[in-house]
Formats: C-alpha cells, sequence, structure tokens
C-alpha cells in the first residue's frame, strides 16, 4: 500500500503566498521561499507551488521564483499557474520542478496532457482539477474556479488518466478555506475509479480531517495551505498523529 504524503501548498499571487475562502477573499500568508524551507523543516513529502493569477492575467508562472524556490528544497515540487504548452512545462522542469501541474491549458487542449508526458513521463504531469458540486452533481471549472466548462468531474478525471496524466490534484470548491474537512465524497468516487495517485485538496482544519480522508478514501496524499501557513497545526505534529491513528505516513 502506498504510504500516504502531507502536502503544503503555495499559492503565489505578485510574488506573495495567499489563501483565500472558496477561491474568494485572498489574504497575505507570507514569503513563499521561507514557508518552502520551513515546510521542508517540518517533514512535508512534497510541496505545491499554483500561481493562482498566471491564467487569468494571460501571463507565464513565474519561473525566477520557482528556480529560488527549488534550490532551497530537496523534496518533490510541483508547480502549476500558465502553463499553457510543452515550451512553458519545460521551463518549468529546467526551473528545478518535478512535475506540472495543469488544469485550464488542459481542458482547453487535452492533448497537452499527452504531449508533457511523451517528453517527461506520466509521473511529471498533475492534473490539477477544480470542482464544484451544483444541481446535484460535481463539475469542473477552469481559470482559477471561475469559469464553468460543462464537464463532470469525474468523466474529466478518467479522461486525463486516459490521456497520460500521472496524479490528480482534485481540488473541492465548495470545500476550499472551509476549514470544515474535504470532500470525501467525490475524492471517495474518484479514488476508486482511477488507478493513479489522487491528491485531496480544499477544507483541511484539524487533524482528524486528514485521518478521515485516508480513512475513508483512497487520496494517496492531502493537500492544505492556512492550517500550515498561520501555524495551526504543524506538518510534525499531524504525521505523529496519524501514525498513532496506524495510518501509513511517509
Amino acid at each position: 500500500m502506498l504510504k500516504k504524503r502531507i502536502i503544503p501548498c503555495l499559492d503565489i499571487q505578485n510574488g506573495r503566498t495567499v489563501k483565500g475562502i472558496n477561491f474568494l477573499d485572498i489574504r497575505d500568508a507570507g514569503d513563499p521561499i521561507e514557508l518552502a524551507k520551513r515546510y521542508v523543516e517540518e517533514g512535508a513529502d512534497e510541496l505545491v507551488f499554483l500561481d493562482i493569477t498566471a491564467t487569468n492575467e494571460k501571463r507565464k508562472t513565474l519561473v525566477d521564483l520557482v528556480e529560488k524556490i527549488s534550490r532551497e528544497i530537496n523534496i518533490p515540487f510541483t508547480v502549476g499557474g500558465g502553463i499553457n504548452s510543452m515550451e512553458d512545462a519545460s521551463a518549468i522542469i529546467k526551473a528545478g520542478a518535478d512535475k506540472v501541474s495543469i488544469n485550464s491549458a488542459a481542458i482547453k487542449r487535452p492533448q497537452l496532457i499527452t504531449e508533457i508526458a511523451k517528453q517527461f513521463g506520466s509521473q511529471a504531469v498533475v492534473l490539477a482539477i477544480d470542482t464544484k458540486f451544483e444541481n446535484n452533481e460535481w463539475h469542473v471549472y477552469s481559470n482559477g474556479g471561475k469559469i464553468p466548462v460543462g464537464l463532470k468531474t469525474i468523466d474529466w478525471a478518467l479522461e486525463g488518466e486516459k490521456l497520460g496524466a500521472g496524479e490528480i490534484l482534485l481540488t473541492s470548491m465548495n470545500n476550499d478555506g472551509t476549514k470544515n474537512g474535504f470532500a470525501l465524497d467525490i475524492t471517495n468516487k474518484i479514488s476508486q475509479q482511477l488507478q493513479i495517485p489522487i491528491i485531496a485538496s480544499g477544507g483541511a482544519g484539524t487533524k482528524l480531517h486528514f485521518k478521515e480522508v485516508f480513512e475513508q478514501t483512497k487520496a494517496s496524499g492531502a493537500l492544505a495551505a492556512s492550517i500550515f501557513h498561520f501555524g495551526e497545526i504543524s506538518i510534525q505534529i499531524l504525521k505523529t498523529y496519524l501514525k498513532t491513528e496506524n495510518i501509513l505516513i511517509r
């Protein structure tokens, strides 16, 4: 059985780490390089960096910042936001990322998943899915959760796996920043139906929420932001707790 991963996420806006609620009400959360270094010291298994306004501002990911962070850390590093082409993906990997996360660009041109997977291997492609529960169904949104794209989440996840994604980063917009727990139903559905690893994202507020997502779904990783950024839970304490609850953790 895959050991579970604890993954802090740096949402980046104007070179700073920020955090919102339900993808809105963005507030500052600190310097991304300092946070990245702290998370390595605390025992994070991986780090995710998402340039959250790159797509809407029609610009590239902050390659310089990616380079600076990659020099300071020694854990797997996933970078997303504004990656629209093979060239973009290559630049990010060259800057030190182990994986690229694609979202809106993959919705527009699904073939991009296959192209990056062929060039760098499936393990380097993370399909990020922002999903919202409405009208009794989970639907996919693009452009930082601003545009509904008419895709059912489960269908898009299955398609992404077929196209060559090595992992799914599944963020529930309904749960994001609420600290009420992960979206267990959709995370469970997708993790049961796909063969590739699923990272649950959106809603972590307590140690128990991590226990629930690992016990009630087949997610292999759980991602959180504000509870780590603002020191509400330390990664070290969280991992110790999960081990005492008999959850296999890295």
